[in-house]
C-alpha cells in the first residue's frame, strides 16, 4: 500500500527522523526507510510503525480505546479540549502552517479538536498503544499518527513544533522543549483533586490523584518550561449506567478493577464531576541540558 494514500502523514515526511540513527524518512512503498536501510512499516489502519523493541508501557487496550471512543463520542469532555484548543492557539502563527504534536494522544480525540480551530495547521499523535492508533490515524483529514514511547527520544527533527500537547499523558520535558520552536507553546492537561471524586469512592482499586502532583510537575518542567496561563476547568455532568462504565473503562483503574462488578454492587454514580487544570507553557530562555525531566504519573 503506497504512502501516497495516507496524505496526513506524507505531511510530516520532512520532520520524522529515523529513530536509530536520526536521518531523514523517505516512502517505500509499504514502509518508511532511511537511507542506512532501516526501515519501518506502515499499517493498513494508515499509522507509522517506529517504535521498536521492548516498550515501557503497553498503552490502552482494544476494551478500553473502545471505551474511551464511546465516552467521549457523548462530548462529555467537550469543555477540556475545547480549553485545550484555545490555549493551542496562543502559539505564534499556528494557524498559518502549524504543527501541533500530540504525545500519548490515544485515540486522537484532543488532537482532531484542536485541528478544527486551526485550519492551516497539521497534527501528528505519537502514543504506544496500536488500537488507539487505528482510531488516531483517520481521527482528522490533517492528522497523522505513529507508534512512540514518551520516555524516548522523539523521531522527530529539532524545533519543528508550533505546539506539544500532553493530554492526562506522562511527560518528557526535554523531549518537549527540544521538539518545540522557541515561539511554540506546550499544553498540559492533568487532574486535580476532585476530578472523579465520584468515582473514586466506589472501590479501593479505583486510581486516585496524587496530592503532591502539582509540585512534582513544576519541578518537572522548571528548567524548560514557563508556564504563561493556567485555566480550570471543572463542573458536574450526569452519567447513564453505561457512560459510567465506559468512564471508569477508559482510565487505568480498569486494570485493577471489573466495571461489571462495580455494576452488580450498584456502585456506578450518576453523576461525576470533572475537575482538571490546563496549562500553557512557554520554553524557558536558559534550559538545563543533560536533564531527561522524565514523570511517569500520567493518568
Amino acid at each position: 500500500m503506497p504512502v501516497s494514500l495516507y496524505p496526513a502523514l506524507e505531511l510530516f515526511l520532512d520532520l520524522l527522523r529515523c529513530p536509530k540513527c536520526r536521518a531523514r524518512l523517505h516512502p517505500d512503498l509499504r514502509a518508511l526507510r532511511c537511507p542506512a536501510g532501516h526501515t519501518f512499516d506502515i499499517a493498513r489502519h494508515g499509522y507509522a510503525g517506529l517504535l521498536t523493541g521492548t516498550r515501557a508501557t503497553s498503552g490502552d487496550d482494544a476494551a478500553m480505546v473502545r471505551a474511551r471512543d464511546r465516552f467521549l463520542a457523548t462530548g462529555k469532555y467537550g469543555p477540556i479540549c475545547r480549553a485545550v484548543a484555545r490555549l493551542a492557539a496562543e502559539a505564534d502563527a499556528v494557524s498559518g502552517q502549524g504543527t501541533v504534536v500530540d504525545v500519548g494522544c490515544g485515540t486522537g480525540y484532543y488532537l482532531a479538536g484542536v485541528l478544527d480551530q486551526l485550519p492551516g495547521a497539521r497534527g501528528l499523535g505519537l502514543d504506544t498503544s496500536v488500537r488507539a492508533l487505528r482510531s488516531a490515524a483517520r481521527v482528522h483529514e490533517r492528522a497523522a499518527a505513529a507508534t512512540w514511547d514518551v520516555f524516548r527520544p522523539f523521531p522527530l527533527a529539532d524545533g519543528m513544533a508550533d505546539v506539544v500537547l500532553d493530554v492526562f499523558a506522562p511527560r518528557n520535558p526535554a523531549e518537549f522543549r527540544r521538539v518545540l520552536r522557541p515561539s511554540g507553546r506546550l499544553v498540559v492537561v492533568r487532574p486535580t483533586g476532585r476530578h472523579l471524586a465520584e468515582l473514586r469512592g466506589r472501590g479501593p482499586a479505583v486510581v486516585r490523584v496524587d496530592p503532591v502532583k502539582e509540585q512534582r510537575l513544576h519541578r518537572a518542567l522548571a528548567p524548560f518550561f514557563e508556564a504563561t496561563r493556567t485555566e480550570r476547568v471543572e463542573y458536574v455532568t450526569s452519567l447513564t449506567r453505561l457512560e459510567a462504565l465506559d468512564l471508569i473503562g477508559m482510565t487505568p483503574s480498569a486494570r485493577h478493577l471489573s466495571p461489571a462488578d462495580l455494576d452488580g454492587a450498584g456502585l456506578l454514580p450518576d453523576q461525576v464531576t470533572v475537575s482538571v487544570l490546563a496549562t500553557a507553557y512557554r520554553p524557558a530562555s536558559v534550559t538545563t541540558s543533560g536533564r531527561t525531566g522524565l514523570l511517569t504519573d500520567g493518568s
